[in-house]
């Protein structure tokens, strides 16, 4: 296990000739590309990584995409899987993800690896989150054959809507160091794009997976709640928590989700999914022809930019708190923003669907009834379960870190006086809001499970209503910002989004590739689908993919300015 620094590392032992056939070969790889080098055993599992490994080393010093570098677990993995092959067993059957590497968020917990949830107070000297086992997902993605070769650095606790870590500093954005590749999944966005790896985890509270892949020109899944397990990634929010893949195309993004997707009896959300969800493998459902006669409805909140308040408004709140949080929640569609995005919209036409854009598809009273679905008061309930099952020898709940370390678990993750997420402004700072257990706090129903099911009800009473399939939208409001730049007199925070809906009714929603912005950064066409439609959202994914072929790969360069030091 190593924490990256600036340093340039090849390939060792390889002629300039080999050097330029594994570095033609693997860029840009896909998994069924890799499966047929394998099968023609023109590399092994242990050059591939090694590959992986020297390209991370090599460029992470500028991008600082990947925060810990599990170098030898990687190699001996890769070991495993070669000696595999070479047995000749007749029954051994390689896993979808046999010989592919992944890189895992910093909040998924890897046995043995330190969770550091992008926060410093989990990497204290003599008192790290070491994971005692692997986090669900983790679990069935090495099941599948997959070789974790690192984990990304994200912002603490997963609080951002850009990337940087109290654990490890600043990512940058793989097309421009100096713009963000937002949060808080952005260190997995961007060492996917750049092929650090072939694909990743990320995980989404209130746009986390969806918008910086938007950023990054990559594919980016957030699956029906419930159709992954969440059990051994630290939360920021279990009520809102999903994770799902990142990857550079949507067949790779689809044969992960079916890797990763399976009821767990440690989420209690994924009971009884395999009789709700669509019958994997995901890849059945991507055909070229699967936009024909589909119609998509662009929802008026949010070209209109009335957001939802992250982790939304709970019950007992004033009218006059919800005024202003409804108003601080107020995010404009940029200029550039929509242009982009109605360019985009022309793929899905010319791949045969038609797009309504109507007053009333989802208009701001949605987005009012979807800012209700309050969650603050019991994420110290998920911040204890995680602990209590993930957490290491030290310390199994909030108090035991505290008599552990001799400092408290911050609010963020707890609750407690001046909750707030990391880069919400002062005036956006709530009061202090008692924290209870959900399954028993006679409020639940109020503050959550009510307004939930009703703004389900629009959701899907709206496709009823005017015979959609689904809905499409931009899934950023702005491009990325340059952050070596002042945005409104301070350093942005973003890009934003206002996709945090999707958390809070747990519908399925895909982030594909939707071109680029006359600067060069990537813009991202986020589509989302009836709860347990998935298969049908990667098929919508897959056809647009293949029509417009939007992803173009980053140059990454080796110096920059913005090169520092291991924090």
């Amino acid at each position: 296990m190593v924490f990256l620094s600036g340093c340039s590392h090849t390939v060792r032992n390889a002629s300039v000739g080999s050097q330029r056939a594994i570095d033609r070969d693997l860029i840009e790889i896909t998994i069924p590309r890799l499966e047929a080098l394998y099968r023609s055993h023109k590399y092994t599992v242990t050059e591939v990584v090694r590959w992986h490994i020297a390209r991370t080393k090599k460029y992470n010093g500028i991008y600082r995409a990947v925060q810990t570098l599990d170098e030898a677990g990687a190699l001996a993995a890769a070991a495993r899987e070669d000696a595999e092959a070479q047995a000749g067993d007749s029954n051994f059957a390689p896993g979808a993800l046999w010989g592919v590497p992944i890189v895992t968020k910093a909040n998924t917990s890897v046995k043995g690896l330190v969770t550091t949830d992008g926060w410093k107070g989990y990497k204290v000297r003599g008192h790290e989150l070491v994971a005692p086992r692997d986090a669900t997902i983790v679990a069935r993605l090495r099941s599948a054959g997959a070789v974790i070769i690192g984990q990304t650095n994200m912002p603490d606790f997963a609080a951002s809507d850009t990337n940087r870590s109290s654990a490890y500093g600043r990512t940058g954005n793989a097309y421009d160091v100096r713009f963000s590749p937002g949060g808080s999944s952005g260190g997995t966005v961007t060492a996917v794009t750049s092929n650090y790896a072939v694909l990743g985890n990320g995980t989404d509270t209130g746009n986390s997976i969806r918008m910086p892949a938007a950023t990054s020109s990559v594919v980016g899944v957030f699956p029906t709640r419930g159709l992954v397990s969440i059990a051994g990634i630290a939360p920021l929010d279990w009520l809102l928590d999903n994770t799902g893949p990142i990857a550079r195309d949507v067949t790779d993004a689809a044969i992960a989700l079916s890797a990763m997707a399976g009821e767990d009896p440690l989420d209690a959300r994924t009971a009884g999914s395999s009789s709700k969800a669509q019958p994997g493998p995901y890849t059945q459902y991507l055909k070229t022809d699967s936009l024909k006669g589909k119609r998509f409805g662009v929802p008026a909140f949010i070209i209109d930019g009335a957001g939802t308040p992250f982790q939304g408004i709970i019950a007992s709140e004033t009218s006059e708190e919800v005024k202003h949080r409804m108003e601080s929640a107020r995010l404009p569609l940029k200029p550039e923003t929509r242009d982009a995005f109605l360019k985009a919209l022309d793929g899905l036409r010319a791949a045969g669907a038609t797009v309504v854009m109507d007053d009333s598809v989802l208009p701001d009273g949605f987005a009012a009834i979807a800012a209700r679905i309050g969650t603050v008061p019991y994420i110290r309930e998920g911040t204890e379960k995680f602990l209590a099952e993930f957490g290491p020898a030290q310390y199994h709940s909030a108090e035991e870190y505290r008599k552990a370390v001799g400092a408290a678990l911050p609010p963020t993750i707890i609750g407690g006086n001046e909750w707030h997420a990391i880069d919400e402004p002062v005036d956006r700072k709530r009061r202090d809001v008692v924290q209870a257990n959900f399954e028993t706090d006679p409020q639940a129903a109020a503050n959550v499970t009510l307004p939930r099911q009703k703004a389900l009800d629009m959701y899907t009473g709206t496709l009823d209503r005017m015979h959609l399939d689904g809905y499409v939208y931009p899934a950023t409001q702005m491009p990325p910002p340059d952050e070596t730049m002042p945005q409104d007199g301070r350093i942005s925070g973003g890009p934003h989004s206002d996709t945090a809906w999707v958390n809070m009714i747990g519908v399925p929603a895909v982030v594909v590739p939707g071109g680029f912005y006359p600067s060069g950064l990537p813009f991202g066409l986020e589509i989302s689908a009836r709860p347990w439609r998935d298969g049908d959202l990667l098929g919508w994914a897959y056809a647009y993919e293949q029509a417009t072929h939007h992803r173009k790969a980053p140059v990454l360069v080796e110096k920059g300015l913005l090169s520092d030091p291991a924090p």
